[in-house]
C-alpha cells in the first residue's frame, strides 16, 4: 500500500511563491509516474504537472514557465515549485502516483493541501 502526504500549502499574495511537497510511503515510488492535480471550488479537478520515472516533465499551459515539478527518489518525495502565483491558482492541490507495472495499474491520491493566492 502507498500513502501520499502533501504539505507546503498556505496563503500567499499574488506574485509570491510556494513549494509543495508530497512524501510517499511504500516501495514503488521510483517506478511510479507522479503528478500534481488541483481543484478549485466549483470546478473539476485538473492536471497541473507530471513527472515520469525518467524525469521527463509536462505542464498544463496555464502554469508553464511558472511551476516546476521535480522528484527525489531517495527521499520518495515529489515537489511542485510555484512562482509568480496568481489568484486563479487558488485550489486544493493533490499529489498523484501512477504505478503501471501491475494488472490493473494502481493509482494513489494524497489528501490535498490548500493553496490560496490573494490579489
Amino acid at each position: 500500500q502507498v500513502q501520499l502526504v502533501e504539505s507546503g500549502g498556505g496563503l500567499v499574495q499574488a506574485g509570491g511563491s510556494l513549494r509543495l511537497s508530497c512524501a510517499a510511503s511504500g516501495s514503488i515510488f521510483s517506478d511510479s509516474a507522479m503528478a500534481w492535480y488541483r481543484q478549485a471550488p466549483g470546478k473539476q479537478r485538473e492536471l497541473v504537472a507530471t513527472i515520469a520515472r525518467s524525469g521527463t516533465t509536462n505542464y498544463a499551459d496555464s502554469v508553464k514557465g511558472r511551476f516546476t515539478i521535480s522528484r527525489d527518489n531517495a527521499k520518495k518525495t515529489v515537489y511542485l515549485q510555484m512562482n509568480s502565483l496568481k489568484p486563479e491558482d487558488t485550489a486544493v492541490y493533490y499529489c498523484n502516483a501512477g504505478y503501471l507495472y501491475s494488472i490493473p495499474p494502481r493509482v494513489y491520491w494524497g489528501q490535498g493541501t490548500q493553496v490560496t493566492v490573494s490579489s
